[in-house]
């Protein structure tokens, strides 16, 4: 008889095939490799996308104002 080999790791799973404490346990450590950003990079990241945001808003309302007036002079 050939001896059977595991190449993954034994695991306890419920009927579902979910194990919550696996889960939890594999969820805090790949919450430890995250790298986290500065309190002065994370300020500056978010500045930088509101600015950009307000600036998509403004050039969208400007294009709509435009074109309303101008359907208003072609079809008015």
């Amino acid at each position: 008889m050939a001896k059977k080999t595991k190449t993954e790791p034994e695991t306890q799973e419920t009927a579902s095939g979910f194990n919550a404490v696996t889960f939890v346990e594999e969820t805090k450590e790949e919450l430890g490799k995250v790298v986290w950003p500065s309190r002065q990079q994370l300020i500056s990241e978010s500045a930088a996308v509101l600015m950009m945001v307000i600036l998509s808003a403004t050039l969208i309302y400007l294009v709509d104002n435009f074109f309303s007036w101008a359907s208003v002079q072609v079809f008015g």
